[in-house]
């Protein structure tokens, strides 16, 4: 049977990835819901007036959008379908955009209500890769002591006889 940590890793990685594909989408086309297509577009031009350095270096709203669009869709497949060492990368990619996408909310002023999805999903995030980067519990191994040619447990690690309790 899987441990509690996998199980955690899994239901983490699958919830946050078809999440991420979600609003990935969201951004990339109306598809969805035309609605939060055009309040995403709205959001990204009001991003992109606050950044003045963003539109000296050729960034419009469009690529801005678009680009994370992209990169959440992609990472979040990743999140969901592949197994190893990509998942953690992902996730970390994803982190980093959540990061961007709160700070941008802060330069434009927006209420907690309209970032607070992102807030939450940081935290989903840095909590999956936390759990994932632990390592795994191994049980105890017993030691031997070997002595005079006997092999014993070590005396503190002896497990104390049945019907004895012990005592220190």
């Amino acid at each position: 049977m899987a441990s509690p940590r996998t199980i955690t890793i899994v239901v983490l990685s699958v919830a946050l990835g078809l999440f991420f594909v979600f609003m990935g989408t969201i951004k990339l086309t109306p598809r969805l819901s035309r609605d939060a297509y055009n309040e995403m577009k709205r959001a990204y031009k009001s991003y992109v007036r606050a950044l003045p350095m963003l539109k000296k270096m050729g960034v419009s709203s469009i690529l801005l959008r678009k680009s994370i669009g992209a990169l959440e869709v992609a990472c979040g497949i990743v999140m969901t379908l592949v197994p190893g060492r990509p998942k953690d990368v992902a996730n970390f990619l994803l982190l980093l955009l959540v990061l961007a996408v709160l700070f941008f909310h802060q330069l434009v002023g927006d209420p907690l209500k309209r970032y607070a999805h992102a807030l939450v999903f940081g935290i989903l995030l840095t909590c999956r890769l936390l759990i994932a980067r632990q390592p795994e519990e191994q049980p105890p191994e017993k030691r031997i002591l070997s002595v005079n040619g006997d092999e014993q447990p070590l005396i503190h690690e002896a497990a104390p006889e049945k019907g004895k309790v012990k005592v220190s």
